[in-house]
């Protein structure tokens, strides 16, 4: 079927959970449950469900044992019923391999379909859920460190340009993206629902898993965070921050669970519900990008990631991309030699962006 004539694509609501397979399920349990605090829903031998604190949705994330620690699927809820049809159509004329459970594939998910999409990522779409209580308003279990939502996802793929039009024509909105001179994407972030993005995409080797992310309120519940690791003395669970990011303007905190799968904490982005949102993009020379104080990122934080998992449970091989990556350009310690291109200092002009610019 030729792009014109492919059907219309499901209306997506927002990322709604992630499946992640665990070497270790009572250490897994430990982290995200005793530490973290997000709230046990369900569990049985071999897995767990949790969900955020403010979500009525039976869950944000499942973790499963398995033989290997790796990326199951990438769920996004959908409108409606027919939204579930929508995307099988949708994912079956592009050629890709889909299927179908009218049960769910997880606990508390009714109707739903997995597909390995066009660049090797395993997602699930669904509508169909199980209602849990929201303990927004139980302070009672509440902790400084309450994570309230689950926010978005970040996929690693070589091919960031491709994979972008494609998330565009499924109806996803592109926010921010990092790019060169020569036209090179080296990161793009997009939305479904109104924040910064419900995924993103980071040029390198795929397809893998980057980081899920789940958001708090306000800084000071990350700074909690940060503190109780440290008495936990589980502070070698931080790989990056906290710190506040350029793209997005988040602050956030990267962890890494006991199998390193990447977690990012994250507080604070903006509203992007309107039509006609201002695409923002920075130059990836920019040292603010990353981080907004100009903080070194760490090696791994480009260089490592959580595979992915096909229908069947097998490891997707990886690509290599042949453009260049962010790590590739670096300079020195972080490092980039200069914060703007021809430019010692930023200057600010009243309504004008000298730093991510705006388009």
């Amino acid at each position: 079927m030729s792009e014109n004539a492919l059907p219309t694509p499901p209306d997506i609501l927002r990322c709604a959970y992630a499946e992640l397979v665990v070497s270790d399920l009572a250490k897994s349990r430990a982290f995200y449950a005793d530490v973290l605090n997000l709230v046990v829903t369900h569990e049985t031998e071999d897995a767990v469900y949790l969900r955020s604190l403010e979500d009525f949705l039976h869950h944000n994330l499942v973790i499963r044992k398995g033989p290997d620690p790796a990326l199951a699927c990438f769920a996004f809820r959908v409108r409606a019923p027919g939204d579930v049809d929508r995307a099988e159509a949708y994912y079956k004329a592009l050629g890709c391999r889909t299927e179908r459970r009218k049960e769910g594939f997880v606990e508390g998910i009714g109707d739903a379909v997995r597909v390995t999409d066009p660049f090797g990522f395993p997602y699930e779409f669904f509508f169909e859920t199980t209602h849990t209580e929201r303990y927004m308003w139980r302070y009672d279990l509440q902790t400084a460190g309450a994570l309230v939502r689950f926010d978005h996802f970040n996929q690693v793929t070589p091919h960031i340009k491709p994979a972008l039009k494609y998330l565009n024509d499924l109806g996803f909105k592109t926010t921010e993206q990092i790019t060169d001179a020569a036209g090179t994407i080296y990161g793009a972030w997009v939305h479904r629902k109104p924040t910064v993005h419900d995924t993103a995409l980071t040029g390198g080797d795929g397809p893998q898993l980057h980081h899920i992310a789940f958001a708090t309120h306000e800084r000071h519940n990350i700074l909690y965070i940060c503190d109780k690791l440290g008495a936990l003395r589980m502070s070698d669970s931080i790989e990056r921050g906290p710190g506040r990011h350029g793209v997005s303007n988040a602050f956030y905190l990267y962890l890494r669970d006991p199998d390193g799968h990447r977690v990012e904490i994250y507080t604070q982005d903006y509203y992007t519900g309107d039509p006609d949102n201002p695409l923002v993009v920075w130059d990836v020379h920019d040292n603010q990008r990353r981080d907004w104080w100009g903080t070194p990122v760490v090696p791994s934080w480009y260089t490592e990631a959580s595979r992915v998992l096909d229908l069947d449970g097998k490891l997707v091989p990886l690509t290599v991309r042949d453009e260049s990556r962010e790590i590739d350009v670096t300079i020195g310690a972080d490092g980039f030699s200069y914060t703007r291109e021809g430019e010692e200092m930023p200057s600010w002009k009243l309504g004008e962006y000298k730093l991510g610019h705006q388009v």
